[in-house]
């Protein structure tokens, strides 16, 4: 008897439950319908999109503050293996060898203390933080049903109330589940009116305490890493100390050869006479300019190339072409050019740069003024990003490379076509060339970033 009382409770409780559903979804089709007033409260919805929102940016702080962990936890295994690595190859006879233990057993304790504080101090709070959502959001859908219950009750009570014939007992009864419902629904949302907003201004002390701690641990753990890290640059320069012979070559990258000049190179050689190739000479070192074009070709057939002045004397070698010395001789005079002295600037495209010593000595001087620190960028050749300084000696293996010393300042402008840049070169003019020259054609060309720093 006392299971078949059990289950007429059961079966009770489940019809009042499902008769409880229909009402609602009649209730609520009604509203939509717009048969029937539905109670709204703009005050309490805006709580709600407040908590929807702060909901959806906690979870997604959650899964980036985890993915920040599991990153963490990599880089932790790359550096053990990294570590392991050196110790490794790292020869036995070799001074400092216990030292790179220590460092490398000390970097492994410092990448695990890192990780097991950020579980605690930001993921652990994380947590805790978003645990009081979901019974919050629970009470926000049971609220809402019970609104939903109560506007019935509502509803039922008026039109009893304005029915032709009534029921007083009807009547009564209704009244009776209104103000249960009514009462029912504002205990659950007096408490949610209060605690919505609370929780919506909770999010900025939760915000600043989580990544003042994920910085605050991240300073601390850089700190001691790069001790460690000094530590291991000292063993390694005691290291490089002792065996200083065996220097690491420095080498650039390898290019695909694109040849950057070529088409510059043939619509040089369809404009000009039919000679070899030609190039713009270094303007005399008194500053004066070369005006006419005639007076710019250069034979690279030969060693030394000739400098023309206006009333200057231009010798020219045995060997050079019958055009080229007969243009010389129209503008010099062929008396004054079997005895005048040659120039010592060098004809070879590939290495138009002054010598060291004279860049070095060299007045950094445009039309009398002196070229410093402040100097305006319309003095920098167009297009004019940064300036690198070589760092190593770079020979030029092609026509269109620039032939580096150590110590040379480069200006580096961008590729005519970036589609013919190689991956680690630059495109520039030394700026010794360019405060000498001031043409690109004539003195750009490419160079290895990696023998080279940038310095502005």
């Amino acid at each position: 008897m006392a299971e078949l009382g059990s289950k007429g409770v059961t079966a009770g409780k489940i019809a009042i439950n499902v008769q409880k559903k229909l009402t609602r979804a009649q209730e609520k089709v009604l509203q939509k319908l717009g048969k029937a007033d539905e109670t709204k409260d703009e005050q309490f919805e805006q709580c709600v999109q407040n908590f929807n929102k702060q909901l959806s940016e906690g979870t997604r702080l959650q899964k980036d503050l985890r993915t920040y962990l599991a990153s963490v936890k990599a880089m932790h295994e790359a550096s053990k293996k990294l570590t392991e690595c050196l110790q490794e190859v790292y020869e036995p006879d070799w001074p400092g060898r216990d030292d790179t233990n220590k460092i490398a057993e000390n970097n492994d304790l410092l990448w695990t203390d890192f990780h097991q504080k950020l579980v605690d101090q930001a993921l652990l709070t994380m947590d805790t933080y978003l645990g009081q959502f979901p019974d919050i959001k629970s009470r926000i859908a049971k609220r809402g049903r019970k609104l939903v219950d109560y506007d019935s009750a509502r509803h039922h009570f008026e039109a009893l109330q304005t029915a032709k014939k009534k029921d007083e007992t009807k009547i009564a009864k209704a009244e009776e589940e209104l103000v249960k419902a009514q009462k029912v629904f504002e205990e659950m949302n007096v408490d949610l009116q209060e605690e919505l907003p609370s929780l919506w201004n909770s999010r900025v002390g939760f915000y600043v305490n989580t990544f003042q701690s994920i910085a605050g641990l991240e300073e601390n753990f850089h700190k001691e890493m790069s001790k460690l890290n000094q530590n291991l640059h000292d063993v390694l320069l005691g290291l490089d100390k002792q065996y200083s012979g065996n220097a690491f070559p420095v080498k650039a990258q390898p290019r695909k050869k694109t040849k950057l000049f070529a088409r510059l190179r043939k619509k040089m050689s369809s404009d000009s006479t039919p000679a070899k190739a030609n190039k713009s000479p270094s303007p005399p070192p008194d500053g004066s300019p070369i005006t006419s074009p005639e007076t710019k070709t250069v034979n690279h057939d030969l060693e030394p190339s000739t400098l023309e002045t206006p009333g200057a004397s231009i010798p020219k070698s045995p060997s050079q072409p019958a055009e080229a010395a007969h243009a010389g001789a129209e503008a010099a005079g062929s008396e004054a050019a079997a005895g005048a002295e040659p120039s010592k600037t060098e004809a070879d495209s590939g290495s138009s740069s002054l010598p060291a010593v004279v860049v070095e000595t060299f007045p950094a001087t445009i039309n009398g003024t002196v070229e410093g620190a402040s100097s305006e960028r319309a003095d920098m050749p167009p297009g004019f990003l940064f300036k690198v300084q070589a760092m190593h000696d770079y020979t030029a293996t092609d026509s269109d490379e620039l032939q580096l010393k150590a110590g040379d300042v480069v200006l580096v402008i961008p590729f005519e076509n970036p589609e013919e840049q190689d991956e680690g070169w630059l495109m520039g003019v030394k700026e010794s060339d360019w405060i000498q020259r001031k043409e690109l054609d004539q003195c750009r060309g490419v160079f290895p970033e990696n023998f080279t720093e940038r310095v502005q």
